[in-house]
């Protein structure tokens, strides 16, 4: 008794300041709050290696494991992989170099070296954009849809096959758009050329992905989970529902192992920049562990989900947590920093039960704070509110109930060198006393460590399966400018040592970054300004008259309306009598395009022009700046009909997948469109031609012929002839 206690009295010191130092975390600015999504790394067959970002290694890829900006795949000869990030899925086919340029709330930014991709995406959220960046082009997904990329092994080749959904390729100067049922052939790397195919026929790697999307889709578990959780797809083959009177319909799940307990089978991981992450073990181990809470009825664990998106009811999207537990403290829990980062006592943990508040141990915003709790449990902001006030603002964690910390077999420990460097916490437990574990000390933040190289790269042995060096190398084109690339690891690892084992904050990051900008550039080449080029129709490539960057183009009638053009695509009217009059015509004009007011808006409309018609040296300027007044609402009109047809177009669209409807009336429906847009634009090419004809009777009104001069000038000559007839002869 008296060696126990003289332990206990050495160790409440350190004890009580690992309580005062994890239970402050900073509260950040909304702007400085890390991304309230990640990816999942949810399925893996074959030879996956995976870098995370700051690193050079590459181990073996871990189901299950989070990732975000930065963070590289590669999936070697015959190997596949499957990635979720919100309402998107991305899967790998063999030989595929893969990583995360930006991931956060708003942005996907998705760059391919080598290989092919397949990106099927549900919906696009209000300001979400998504953009996979290729060594010759940037595409930009403009709607939900079905999207294949593929990259050649030289790196100079792109073929994107749209089968559902519209997308916009950017690079090389140009920009196209590609409709739903196109295959597009971009070629080249300073300047593109397209051609347009009709869809070749499904490979393996197409029919495995539609099989995994019928999966999705047939899921049970969209009945009761929001659809933004990652992983729900996988609880319907491992587990069950069922009502609880207290919460609801609840998932329990099938395990054979007699002592299970959440947040037992798996490892801890270094994550930046939320710190130490789980990392399960199962194959459905995603959403259970960064979504929701648990619960103990009758002796079994069950799971209360995050509750799917209600009409008329306010929702916030889930957001994902690190880990959803609390920390225990106590003589055989005792946490502190130890020579090289390591941990110097056990560790032990037990996951939050319902309506219990999550505290970040990273820095937040009180907002964050708010969401990560509301959108994950049944709690809300005043809970939230009082919670924190007790257990950060005031310190004071021994008021507070934990419902799972008295569970039996509900408090899960490890050593700290196993916690600190990844090991599996199931074949490495400590055994604790169940009446300790009880009354023991509750952290609200995770131990304050500096994390291992070990702990950053997780539980994936070492793999020699990674991309060749010049495929690792290899830059990208991108529209949207990155954020710098993620700092080394060795960097960043004394930051948090200065940070008292603590993640440090995004400010803290971006302020590093900045101090060293040469350490982290992506290899990523900005797509210079484009203007739309036009795309030839599938099958009826023109022969001939092949021009750079637009081979064989077809004129595109299906513009669409928020298309991004270089303000300074079109030129001004050039005055210059030598000027070229076989300009390549552009017929894609966007409904919404950023247009130089003093560029003129339509090419074509000097593409038949005589050359003196246009190229006059006296303008008047008050009837230039009418005409271009008048192109201009002229312009403005037209693109208000396509905006109108198309709105028209999209909503037959919906209705026809609505219904159901088979593929051939689609396909009537889909001619008569392009009927309907061939006529408008014929309409327009008639419009133009007679304001150009009304145009130049105004100039040639308005100019005096060339080498003939003014009326006035004859009036005062012929005076002049008329006083030389009155003069008397000279003599």
């Amino acid at each position: 008794m008296k060696t126990r206690a003289v332990k206990w009295l050495l160790l409440a010191p350190l004890i009580f300041a690992f309580v005062l130092a994890t239970a402050k975390p900073a509260v950040a600015d909304d702007d400085d709050d890390p991304p309230s999504r990640v990816a999942r790394l949810s399925y893996t067959n074959g030879e996956v290696s995976f870098s995370p970002g700051g690193t050079d290694d590459w181990v073996s890829a871990v189901v299950n494991r989070p990732m975000t900006t930065g963070d590289k795949l590669w999936a070697d000869q015959g190997a596949r992989a499957e990635l979720h990030v919100g309402s998107a899925v991305i899967r790998l086919s063999g030989q595929t170099g893969f990583s995360f340029l930006n991931l956060d709330d708003r942005m996907m930014q998705i760059r391919v070296t080598e290989g092919t991709i397949n990106l099927h995406v549900l919906r696009l959220d209000d300001q979400e954009s998504i953009e996979v960046d290729t060594p010759n082009l940037a595409f930009s997904v403009l709607r939900p849809g079905r999207y294949r990329i593929n990259v050649n092994e030289a790196g100079d080749t792109t073929v994107i096959n749209v089968s559902e959904g519209t997308g916009e390729v950017t690079g090389g100067g140009s920009a196209y758009t590609i409709h739903p049922g196109e295959q597009g052939i971009f070629t080249g790397t300073d300047s593109l050329n397209a051609d347009m195919e009709n869809l070749d026929a499904d490979d393996d790697f197409d029919r495995w992905c539609t099989q995994r999307d019928y999966r999705e889709e047939h899921a049970v578990a969209r009945r009761y989970v929001s659809d933004d959780v990652i992983g729900y797809e996988d609880l319907d083959d491992n587990g069950g529902w069922r009502q609880v009177p207290e919460y609801g319909t609840v998932w329990f799940p099938h395990v054979t192992v007699v002592d299970w307990a959440p947040y037992r089978y798996g490892h801890w991981a270094w994550i930046s920049p939320w710190g130490w992450t789980w990392v399960d073990d199962a194959a459905w181990g995603f959403a259970p562990f960064h979504y929701g809470r648990w619960v103990n009825v009758s002796g079994a664990w069950g799971w209360v989900p995050c509750p799917p998106r209600v009409v008329a009811v306010a929702y916030v999207r889930p957001v994902y947590a690190p880990a959803l537990v609390a920390w225990v403290g106590g003589p055989h829990f005792a946490v502190g920093i130890g020579v090289g980062g390591g941990v110097a006592a056990n560790v032990g943990w037990f996951p939050l039960g319902p309506r219990e508040v999550y505290v970040p141990s990273y820095h937040v915003s009180r907002t964050y704070i708010n969401n990560v709790n509301v959108s994950n449990t049944t709690v809300n902001q005043t809970v939230v509110n009082n919670y924190y006030n007790t257990t950060v603002i005031n310190k004071n964690v021994t008021n507070v109930t934990y419902v799972n910390q008295r569970v039996a077999g509900g408090v899960t420990a490890t050593s700290g060198q196993n916690f600190s460097s990844a090991q599996p916490v199931g074949r490495n437990m400590v055994h604790v006393d169940p009446r300790e574990v009880a009354t023991a000390q509750v952290a609200v933040a995770a131990p304050a460590v500096v994390p291992p190289r070990q702990a950053v790269l997780g539980g994936g042995a070492a793999t020699r399966y990674q991309p060749p060096a010049a495929v690792q190398a290899r830059a990208v084109v991108a529209k949207t400018p990155p954020p710098p690339a993620p700092l080394p690891f060795a960097q960043r690892q004394e930051a948090i040592k200065a940070n008292n084992g603590q993640p440090i904050s995004i400010a803290q990051s971006r302020q590093l970054q900045a101090q060293q900008p040469h350490n982290n550039v992506a290899p990523v080449r900005i797509a210079p300004p484009a203007r739309v080029a036009t795309t030839p129709q599938p099958g009826n490539a023109q022969q001939g008259n092949v021009q750079q960057g637009n081979r064989g183009m077809q004129p595109n009638n299906n513009r669409p309306p928020n298309a991004s053009v270089n303000p300074n695509a079109n030129a001004p009217v050039n005055n210059n009598a030598n000027a070229n009059v076989n300009a390549p015509s552009n017929n894609n004009r966007p409904a919404n395009a950023n247009a130089n007011p003093n560029a003129s808006p339509n090419p074509n409309a000097n593409k038949d022009r005589p050359p003196a018609a246009r190229t006059t040296n006296n303008v008047n300027p008050q009837l230039e700046q009418k005409h271009q007044e008048q192109i201009q609402q002229l312009q403005q009109k037209q693109d208000q009909e396509y905006q109108k047809v198309q709105q028209k177009q999209y909503q037959q669209q919906q209705k026809i997948q609505q219904q159901n409807a088979d593929a051939a009336k689609q396909q009537q429906i889909q001619q008569k469109q392009q009927q309907q847009l061939q006529q408008v634009e014929q309409k327009h090419d008639q419009q133009q031609q007679q304001l150009q004809q009304k145009q130049e009777a105004e100039h040639a009104h308005s100019a005096p012929p060339n080498n003939k001069p003014a009326k006035n000038e004859d009036k005062n000559k012929d005076k002049e002839k008329d006083k030389d007839k009155d003069k008397p002869p000279h003599r």
